[in-house]
């Protein structure tokens, strides 16, 4: 079981919110939408991702992590923090 099964109905209910929000930016651009308005919902959408990104993180480690680390395999536990240092890294980088 992935650390996000329990809200994976609220993980599909934000994205699909922010599919909305990518398609309105199209339409924006179609209809030649002053570029600030554009901008500013490119910022909202970026922040709808980065909280989705934030909390599927939250849960890795939370669930995922702390998982291995009550395990009996100290080597599997420090591969997913590792991992898990990782992908935060990446994360912040975007």
């Amino acid at each position: 079981m992935r650390g996000y099964t329990m809200s994976k109905d609220d993980y599909q209910a934000r994205l699909r919110r922010i599919e909305g929000q990518v398609r309105g930016l199209q339409r924006m651009v179609d209809e030649d939408t002053y570029c600030i308005d554009i901008l500013t919902q490119i910022a909202a959408v970026t922040k709808a991702l980065q909280s989705v990104g934030l909390g599927l993180l939250n849960e890795h480690v939370n669930h995922c992590v702390m998982t291995a680390a009550s395990g009996a395999d100290p080597d599997e536990a420090r591969n997913l923090i590792d991992e898990a240092t990782r992908a935060y890294a990446r994360f912040v980088r975007s």
